[in-house]
């Protein structure tokens, strides 16, 4: 428009102030002292699932040798369009009747631990595809969420929650009887799961019927996987068998390489390397 108008008929008609104006224009022409930091923070979002907010970002950053406040990382990220997605979900339900009797929940929601291997957590969790639907049944660690073992499968069976045992209990040292919590599924229920619990020696603890907080650690997780795997996707043109294979590559990432704040900004496996404990 300044072709037609002068600047103070426009600063006039927009209550402008002629100094802002100016400050603005040599602040455009200004090369982007955070162009660097641009790049790395869209790389570090796109490589870990666009599921790192800014505090984990800000810690990649540090990583790196790059020193900058959380508000520019925030701000930065905003410029960028880096958001992160949460979703409501839908929570599965494997509850068959009082079909054995139940135990005591012996966690009380007290999901610390003071080593590894003494407090386990398990539940399924569903996932609907349009190609069909996919269940997860994993075994986590309270020491420090650790994915012990995990089995994927398209039923939500014995087979899928007793081999899932099956591995987690060979990890095992001789010493080691942790106990296993979970909810009030009738897989937890059944001769299969009760014998190998009784043949490995452990000791199972279940939640209250109904009651989601009781086993709020492994919801957690839950939550973590599919806000940051599933609900952000579109998955109408993926097969069960390419979801399988996303959901064990995200559990191996989680395991390995994603950041968690309360470990000292490390993985569980790298955080268990830091204080010389095998993984």
């Amino acid at each position: 428009m300044r072709e037609a108008y002068a600047l103070s008929e426009l600063f006039t008609e927009l209550r402008l102030p002629r100094s802002s104006y100016f400050y603005h224009r040599a602040r455009l022409a200004t090369p982007d002292k955070y162009a660097g930091a641009r790049r790395i923070i869209t790389d570090v979002f796109e490589l870990n699932h666009r599921c790192y907010g800014y505090r984990r970002i800000g810690v990649e950053l540090g990583h790196r040798g790059i020193v900058v406040s959380e508000k520019i990382v925030r701000r930065l990220m905003a410029e960028e369009q880096l958001v992160v997605h949460t979703r409501r979900r839908r929570r599965y339900s494997s509850y068959g009747g009082e079909i054995t009797p139940a135990v005591d929940n012996l966690v009380n929601r007290d999901f610390g631990a003071a080593a590894p291997n003494e407090k386990w957590l398990t539940d399924i969790t569903e996932f609907q595809l349009p190609a069909g639907k996919v269940y997860l049944s994993p075994m986590i660690d309270c020491f420090d969420g650790l994915v012990v073992s995990w089995t994927i499968g398209t039923r939500p069976d014995a087979e899928l929650v007793n081999a899932m045992l099956d591995e987690a209990v060979a990890s095992l040292n001789e010493d080691e009887k942790p106990i296993v919590h979970s909810d009030r599924g009738a897989y937890y229920r059944w001769p299969g799961w009760l014998s190998r619990i009784a043949d490995a020696r452990l000791t199972r603890s279940m939640s209250r019927k109904g009651c989601t907080p009781d086993n709020a650690a492994c919801e957690g997780f839950f939550g973590r996987l599919k806000n940051e795997l599933f609900y952000p996707r579109d998955w109408r043109a993926t097969t069960l068998e390419q979801f399988m294979e996303a959901v064990d590559a995200y559990i191996r990432w989680y395991n390995g390489k994603r950041i968690k704040v309360s470990l000292g900004a490390l993985s569980p496996r790298e955080y268990r390397d830091s204080l010389g404990i095998a993984a």
